[in-house]
């Protein structure tokens, strides 16, 4: 008979570790409303978010919008000014040579010196850059922020379901323990050791029930728990007791399943957690892409970690030339160049062209000259400015200069800041390949030690605190890689940020 059970609890425990690759391999639907992300493209895909915040964004259509705003800044610099137009009456007509003078029309025009307006559309051109870049940096920096949110959402996915397979495995690992009572307890009630073992010790039994209860707390006992409470009287456990009567495995039987109970209701509650945790960073998320708050975000079961080779001074030159914000400062200081040359045109002449028309009737007694009786008189004209007070163009030219010089040198710093961020960011790309790795192989570790010490365990040669040590152990490594895979994924992120990718 003992045999036979002995051999259905192996039984038990070979399967129970078969069915944790079983769990690992492949994460069962759990309580998250998410549904999973097909192998074929999907509406819902990662890139489709990042199209619906470039488009949704209110801070990336506002930039966008002062880039067109700018962009009809261009059209502007290089006009000419408005025609003047000058129109005179007079009150009492003056009688002239050539008769009675009633009215004056005057229009000029005037133009700049030669390469002003080129000057002007060049800076107002160099502007509208400016502000695209500026666009692109908003639009990358948003980009950013999706990829590490949605990496965080798909971290904590996988965290639940990690979590979720744990619990499972601690049901079954409960059921092994209530096997096991109950094998020692049908062997323990013939003898007579165990009697005198349950009339010794009623401190056992009280502090059993009171962990029972704190086991409850997590979840409901499985249907076998509350039936076996007599038979836990039959002496302690053997939890670090290595001998004893068969009675005191009873009793460590009955605490294994309590322990296995608290430890599952620890788990529970960090499924909570986890849940709670999503909630925040869905809110998030929908935040950046202009959604309501409780918006369904989906997202895979499983992050995969995206594999990033960097090639040191490629990726370091592909900063510098696409980056969006040193672009940005570069069209600031050809702007300032243009406007400097703008500015030093602007200290030239200007030369108006006019044409000036006077209304002229007749008289009835002419004086002098019959045959202009009464002829209008068309007068062109030539108009120039004088810029004869040169101090406020030599200053105008002067701050032209000096906020490039201004440019030139944030750009010189933000390149400095740049190269200051790609070597930390590479930094963190190592450190965090180099977690996944480690965390693999301490995964593979834990998992063999885990396997081995359950059927140890239903041997009677190990106990379950051990056990449950390296389950818990287990679920940390999971977890710590699915951080770990998130980390590296969003460093990867920041990184196609600085190349503007």
């Amino acid at each position: 008979m003992i045999n036979k059970k002995h051999i259905s609890l192996l039984t038990l425990a070979i399967f129970l570790s078969l069915s944790h690759f079983a769990v690992s391999a492949s994460a069962q639907p759990s309580v998250v409303e998410v549904p999973s992300v097909s192998v074929q493209p999907s509406v819902d895909s990662l890139s489709h978010y990042l199209e619906q915040a470039a488009r949704s964004n209110p801070q990336v259509n506002a930039d966008f919008m002062l880039y067109k705003a700018s962009l009809e800044k261009i059209p502007q610099a290089g006009a000419f000014a408005d025609p003047e137009l000058e129109i005179g009456f007079f009150v009492k007509p003056m009688e002239t040579l050539m008769g009675k003078q009633i009215a004056d029309f005057t229009l000029m025009q005037m133009f700049p010196w030669f390469g002003t307006r080129k000057a002007a559309r060049s800076e107002a051109s160099e502007m509208a850059r400016m502000a695209y870049e500026q666009f692109r940096d908003t639009r990358n920096n948003l980009w950013y922020e999706v990829k590490a949110q949605w990496y965080q959402l798909s971290s904590l996915n996988e965290q639940y379901h990690i979590t979720e397979a744990n619990i499972r495995l601690l049901y079954q690992l409960e059921q092994l323990a209530l096997n096991r009572f109950s094998a020692s307890s049908a062997q323990a009630a013939p003898s007579s050791t165990s009697v005198t073992s349950v009339a010794s010790m009623p401190s056992a039994l009280s502090s059993g029930s009171g962990m029972s209860g704190m086991g409850g707390m997590g979840s409901p006992a499985p249907a076998g728990t509350p039936g076996v409470s007599a038979g836990s009287s039959s002496g302690r456990g053997m939890f670090g007791m290595g001998g004893g009567s068969m009675g005191n495995v009873a009793v460590g039987g009955m605490s294994d399943v309590l322990r296995i109970q608290m430890e599952r209701a620890g788990l529970e509650d960090n499924l909570a957690s986890l849940l709670s945790a999503r909630l925040t960073v869905q809110a998030r998320f929908n935040a950046l892409l202009n959604r309501p708050s409780d918006a369904s975000v989906c997202v895979p079961d499983s992050l995969t970690q995206r594999f990033y080779r960097i090639d040191g001074q490629l990726l370091l030159d592909s900063i510098f030339t696409r980056n969006p914000m040193l672009a940005m400062l570069e069209a600031e200081g050809e702007a300032y160049r243009a406007k400097a040359k703008m500015d030093r045109r602007m200290s030239y002449p200007m030369i108006g062209i006019g044409l000036q028309y006077s209304v002229v009737n007749k008289v009835a007694d002419p004086m002098g000259m019959p045959d202009m009786n009464g002829k209008d008189m068309v007068m062109p004209m030539v108009k120039v400015s004088l810029p004869l007070f040169r101090r406020k163009y030599n200053a105008r030219q002067r701050e032209s200069h000096n906020y490039r010089m201004a440019s030139e040198l944030k750009r010189d710093n933000v390149q400095n800041q740049l190269q200051a961020e790609y070597i930390n960011v590479r930094q963190q790309l190592d450190d965090a390949a180099r977690k996944v790795s480690l965390y693999e192989r301490q995964y593979a570790l834990s998992l063999s030690t885990w396997q081995l010490m359950v059927r140890e365990f239903t041997a009677g040669r190990q106990s379950l605190t051990d056990v449950i040590q390296v389950e818990r152990q287990m679920l940390d490594y999971k977890l710590k890689k699915s951080e770990a895979v998130a980390a590296y994924n969003t460093t990867v992120a920041a990184i196609e940020k600085l190349i503007a990718d």
